[in-house]
């Protein structure tokens, strides 16, 4: 363990302080000062010698958290890493876009503030990166087989980067114009700079993984074509469809999905001409949806100068502490002040959306919402008699996806997709289709990141054994939307 008596001294969690906000909303910088590396060795030996450590159960990674904690405690920042890396590919990702359902199920969290384990390990990957520790493993032989992982997300690229160290050729298809899936485009710079993952890109290229950005499965090839040239297939684009909010003035200009917003404002953060973007200077913004997508959005709105951003949730606001129906070690849903709320606007919850007005000119000009009830079924409704008007320029909807992109899977390979909306698979990631498998949001449904990873290693795991008849991969995690009766191939 780390310092036997670390958890005895240091009782409080200690983060990195957060660059002052009108610093920050001035730029698209990570909203986080530099760590200090006598709080993270401090932090470090907080983790206790547990007889049975909860926080891997509570990482689908199985993350090896008290014995990297205990290799940053000692100084050991090279052994910290190759046992970070032991289970999960990208900890500059999970690091900073993960939220830490370890640290929810951390034993010291019993009677103690959980230890910093999200920030121990984002500062062992990056301590690495800078120190040349993240070196590319090319595999030693290569096996002859072909796998194609259609999408670039956390979930695509974990497989990729598996099968190619296992020796196989993968190439990676995309069809934005950067390789990232969400990553890229869906995640805005304060959260985390391209530079990380520019930086991973090039590890997985000099071990020999190929990228084909630009390229559209389903269009530019077909499904059927892709699976005629490669020996297996890994389908991993996500789950895409965002979910609408069908109300009168949906039609109006002004009205958007989160993910439109968002693209658009990454491609221009990265340098690119955005013609007519969506941007919100000047306006007063309305952002519906209480999650992560939304959050991105009130942020990036405050970058963009919006005149006022609030925030609409139809649900009620969560407790400030773990609720008794949510006991450890699961993850409770608490209210959560992130850097983008603490950036300003107004939150409001228990608020219903029932129209969007609009000007002459077919222009979203305000919202009528009213209080959200509910009633003895479960059923949240506008509440009579509450109904009233806020000004709105521009709205964005960021209220979760619904499945992946289904026309072309079922016109050209045939997938059956499951009664969620999510592409049907057995138990070892393989759908209906013999060597296409799918991983991480395409299959289980909008998730974590660590998930998405989770999954990517587990069905390169099972790609690698349909190929070669049996695998040493790790399979971290088994697939939770399976479908009735459907066995593995």
């Amino acid at each position: 363990m780390a310092d036997p008596k670390g958890f005895l001294k240091t009782t409080e969690r200690e983060l990195p302080a957060r660059r002052p906000v009108p610093v920050r909303i001035m730029d698209w910088k990570e909203v986080y000062e530099p760590g200090d590396s006598a709080v993270l060795r401090r932090q470090a030996g907080r983790c206790m010698d547990c007889g049975i450590p909860f926080c891997h159960q509570g990482c689908p990674l199985g993350n090896l958290i008290p014995e990297w904690n205990d290799l940053k405690w000692r100084g050991e920042g090279r052994a910290a890493i190759e046992r970070l890396h032991a289970t999960n590919n990208f900890p500059e990702f999970t690091g900073r876009l993960c939220p830490a359902p370890c640290e929810s199920s951390c034993v010291l969290g019993i009677n103690q503030p959980a230890v910093t384990i999200k920030q121990i390990e984002v500062s062992t990957i990056d301590d690495a990166f800078a120190n040349g520790w993240v070196e590319p493993e090319p595999p030693g032989r290569l096996t002859g087989k072909t796998v194609a992982v259609v999408g670039s997300g956390p979930a695509g690229l974990a497989a990729a980067q598996q099968l190619t160290r296992a020796g196989h050729t993968v190439a990676v298809y995309e069809r934005d114009d950067r390789i990232g899936g969400l990553l890229r485009y869906g995640i805005p710079d304060f959260k985390m700079e391209k530079r990380h993952l520019e930086s991973r890109l090039r590890q997985m290229q000099d071990e020999g993984t190929r990228f084909r950005a630009g390229v559209e499965i389903g269009k530019d090839i077909t499904w059927d074509d892709l699976r005629a040239r490669y020996d297996a297939v890994v389908i991993a684009t996500g789950s895409t469809v965002p979910r609408d909010l069908a109300i009168p003035g949906r039609d109006l200009a002004g009205v958007h999905f989160a993910m439109e917003y968002l693209v658009e404002s990454n491609h221009a953060v990265a340098g690119d001409q955005v013609p007519h973007q969506i941007h919100a200077e000047g306006k007063h913004v309305i952002v519906i949806g209480g999650g992560d997508t939304g959050a991105d959005c009130i942020g990036t709105a405050h970058r963009h100068g919006a005149l006022s951003v609030t925030n609409l949730a139809i649900g009620k606001q969560p407790p400030s502490a773990r609720p008794d129906s949510q006991p450890w070690p699961m993850m409770p849903n608490v209210f959560e002040v992130q850097s983008a709320h603490e950036e300003g606007g107004e939150r409001t919850y228990l608020a219903s959306t029932v129209e969007f007005l609009g000007n002459e000119a077919g222009e979203v000009r305000a919202l009528r919402l009213a209080e959200t009830e509910y009633l003895p079924d479960g059923r949240r409704v506008p509440k009579s008699g509450t109904e009233r008007e806020i000004p709105a320029d521009l709205v964005l909807i960021a209220m979760g996806f619904t499945g992946p992109e289904r026309a072309e899977l079922e016109s050209q390979l045939g997938t059956v997709f499951s009664a969620r909306g999510n592409v049907d698979r057995a138990v070892d990631y393989q759908t209906t289709t013999p060597g296409v498998f799918v991983a991480g949001d395409a299959g289980r449904g909008q998730s974590l990141i660590v998930w998405a990873i989770a999954e990517g290693r587990a069905a390169a795991a099972a790609v690698d054994e349909y190929l070669m008849g049996r695998t040493s991969l790790p399979s971290p995690v088994k697939p939770t939307d399976i479908a009735i009766g459907l066995q593995p191939a």
